[in-house]
């Protein structure tokens, strides 16, 4: 193709072309869309998820008795006082003063209310070696963590007092400022670190200050921009710190990746003696075209997390959703325009020590002509190795168990407050976290609701469910009790949870149950946590189906072959298969968890799986359309198929390699974060990142598409009626009939 006009079609060819036209009012545009909805979204506020709406089931059903009551429940905090040995009891007079003594000191402070003592409401174990002194925060319980200290300092200095004696404080306050004070910046400094490490790949990849400051320019405004969106669609869909941060990390990774497969293939066409006018006219309509149908199944992707009915998982995909959206919209508008503007200025700034290596004169990598060299000789085998490869890395994955992770699992011995947490548990199974029955009645004073409260209190321990005590905390002005009831297996998940399905379904409907017009849902840690798992279980097929069915649909529609859209799923289920195994073997299993300081979790954290699977699937679809469409690109342009498959997957490795580097790299961050949780995100998300730029992309799938031949643009007539998207990928006027059934490859 020359350098002269071309005529081409299709929205991405079109919108690059106009902004290159119009570069000053495009770059003005989208700085205005930036300023304006940064600023409207600041001027009207975010409105976070709130805790009623969280989960659905009766964890919900608590939360609203609670909102609707107008009650403030304050921060519960508890003072463990505990014999180092057997030689000191609860009866000993040393005891007793100690006991009087913590009782003293933090009603001194001025800071807490309601403070008990174990010789008043029996929270003594049964060896007499262990009680409890518990209190209540005064103000807001959200913000208690800030006005815990000069407690926790009173009770050092009793501490300090009695040698003989562990007195230890926990609670929500409590937890709250020993996190923040161990690891409050350590999310933080995660995210604000992944902005300079994408900045200095792309700078290893370009070697030019300016082309490495592209990407991470626009990566930067898209997120800017949603963050001021999240503020105004927060009044629909409340939002989230935890939604925010899965923002930003989406946000960079498909900001970088997109301007990153535009801004490498001007380039190309440019060193292939192209002039930039022809060279951006053809990045237009190629790559912005990928960038197009990969946003669109990326967004796709993000909304399957619409349909888990958890306001978390609705945040974090809603928000996902919009900044890949912006990201794609500004990668085929403002990007052209600054490709325009700036010309052979991109190249300002090169790096004299970092030369590109490794890339022939026609953008070729080396390295991966050598490899596909040995993977298209060899088809079956390689199929057949990195197949079975996957599939055994993906084997483990089969035994998964997932569950919320308790304290001890998600930080292990890093907190001293962790140790704490252990002890109480020992001593009074269920104490630090107990079952909360909140019981709502038309009359709370009446007879009959009084009498079966306290038939409820006393066969919470007969049934086995509870060794109590069972504390039951009336509401009189808003007829409302809250009932607590220490569970029966503590920390132990799935014991505590058998004890809970007792007071659910034997002890609440034979007491609370049989009076009219009782409500008594179930809430707390365990409760919350199996309601959580329910809701979780009972979306995973909508999800899955959702997430599958659209990207396959669209991968149809793109590129107009039904066997490129069952290999494009078939290779994302695999590459998420393999991620999943590399997840058990590593966090459930032990194997390799010392690598990554990860012994004894013995656990998947609940939520990951669904998360992963949404957010791998959408992101293993950039490389997937980006790589597939220059395969298709060339298979047009007349070559064959085999040629095709050598030819795009040499010419995006260099771009995938760049992108995915960058990826492994920021979700490897996060796989340094002490939360248990956090190195699980990050280890299978870098991990799935790795494996599906290298042994997916580049041996799988070109193996399978050599195998498959010219049946890989099979398309059945049947389909034909079908809408065809597939008109604007090349400016390049080029027609090559597909042998066998099907129709026409056409531009």
């Amino acid at each position: 193709m020359g350098n002269g006009d071309s005529r081409v079609r299709g929205l991405a060819a079109r919108a690059g072309g106009w902004s290159a036209r119009h570069r000053w009012a495009a770059v003005g545009i989208w700085m205005l869309f930036v300023v304006l909805a940064m600023g409207i979204g600041s001027a009207a506020g975010r409105v976070d998820v709130d805790e009623s709406d969280q989960l659905r089931g009766e964890t919900h059903t608590a939360a609203t008795i609670i909102d609707d009551a107008g009650i403030k429940e304050p921060a519960g905090e508890t003072i463990l006082i505990q014999s180092k040995d057997a030689s000191v009891t609860s009866t000993d007079s040393e005891f007793r003063t100690a006991v009087t003594a913590v009782v003293t000191a933090v009603e001194g402070t001025g800071k807490v209310t309601d403070v008990t003592s174990p010789y008043d409401t029996r929270t003594i174990s049964k060896d007499g070696r262990s009680a409890l002194v518990q209190f209540d925060m005064r103000g807001d319980a959200d913000t208690a963590g800030d006005r815990v200290e000069p407690v926790l300092k009173a009770v050092a200095g009793v501490q300090k007092d009695h040698g003989s004696l562990r007195i230890e404080e926990i609670g929500g306050a409590s937890m709250a400022k020993q996190y923040k004070d161990a690891f409050g910046n350590d999310f933080k400094r995660a995210e604000y670190s992944a902005v300079p490490v994408a900045f200095g790949i792309l700078l290893i990849a370009f070697g030019a200050l300016v082309a490495a400051l592209l990407p991470v320019a626009l990566a930067m405004t898209a997120i800017v921009a949603t963050m001021g969106l999240m503020g105004l669609v927060s009044h629909i869909q409340p939002m989230s710190d935890t939604a925010n941060s899965v923002m930003l990390l989406v946000g960079l990774a498909v900001g970088v990746d997109y301007c990153l497969f535009y801004l490498r293939r001007e380039r190309e066409e440019r060193e292939a003696g192209r002039d930039a006018g022809a060279a951006l006219r053809i990045a237009a309509a190629t790559s912005g075209r990928a960038i197009i149908v990969s946003g669109v199944t990326v967004c796709v992707a993000m909304a399957g997390m619409l349909f888990t009915g958890l306001a978390e998982f609705e945040a974090m995909g809603l928000a996902s959703l919009m900044v890949v959206a912006v990201a794609m919209v500004g990668s085929v508008t403002v990007l052209p325009a600054l490709l325009s503007l700036l010309g052979e200025r991109v190249e300002k700034g090169r790096i004299p020590f970092l030369r590109r290596r490794g890339r022939r004169g026609n953008g070729e990598s080396r390295f991966w002509t050598a490899v596909l060299r040995r993977v298209l000789a060899k088809p079956l085998v390689s199929v057949l190795v990195a197949a079975g490869a996957l599939l055994a890395i993906a084997a483990p994955a089969v035994g998964m168990k997932t569950e919320n992770l308790t304290l001890d699992q998600e930080f292990g011995n890093s907190l001293s407050i962790v140790g704490t947490y252990n002890r109480v548990n020992d001593a009074f199974p269920g104490g630090s976290d107990p079952a909360e029955v909140v019981v709502r009645a038309k009359d709370i004073n009446a007879p009959e609701v009084k009498q079966a409260l306290a038939d409820f209190k006393a066969q919470a321990v007969s049934s086995g469910a509870s060794r109590g005590p069972v504390d039951i905390k009336l509401h009189d002005a808003q007829n409302v009790a809250f009932v607590y009831v220490p569970l029966v297996g503590g920390s132990d998940q799935d014991k505590a949870a058998k004890s809970l399905e007792k007071l659910r379904d034997e002890v609440r409907p034979a007491t609370l149950g049989k009076v009219d017009g009782v409500q008594a849902p179930i809430t707390g840690q365990v409760a919350g946590s199996k309601d959580f798992n329910d809701q979780l279980i009972g979306s995973v097929v909508p999800v899955f189906a959702f997430v599958v069915v659209f990207a396959f649909l669209l991968m149809l529609l793109s590129f107009r072959s039904l066997t490129v859209a069952i290999t494009s799923i078939a290779l994302n289920l695999l590459s998420v298969g393999a991620a999943y195994g590399i997840l058990v073997a590593v966090f459930q299993h032990g194997w390799g968890a010392s690598l990554v300081g990860a012994e004894g979790v013995g656990a998947i954290v609940t939520w990951l799986p669904l998360f992963l699977f949404v957010i791998l699937f959408g992101l293993s679809m950039d490389y997937h359309v980006f790589v597939v469409s220059r395969i298709r690109e060339a298979r047009l342009r007349g070559r064959t198929t085999q040629d095709a498959i050598q030819h795009g997957v040499v010419t995006t490795a260099g771009v995938v390699t760049s992108a995915a580097v960058i990826m492994v790299a920021v979700f490897a961050i996060f796989g340094t974060l002490s939360m248990q949780s956090m190195k699980q995100m990050g280890v299978g998300l870098a991990a799935a990142v790795l494996i599906d730029a290298t042994v997916i992309r580049g041996v799988l799938l070109p193996a399978v598409m050599a195998l498959l031949g010219e049946r890989n643009w099979y398309f059945p007539k049947w389909l034909h009626r079908l809408p065809d998207l597939t008109h604007d990928e090349s400016p390049e006027e080029a027609t090559s009939t597909v042998a066998g059934e099907g129709e026409p490859l056409r531009v």
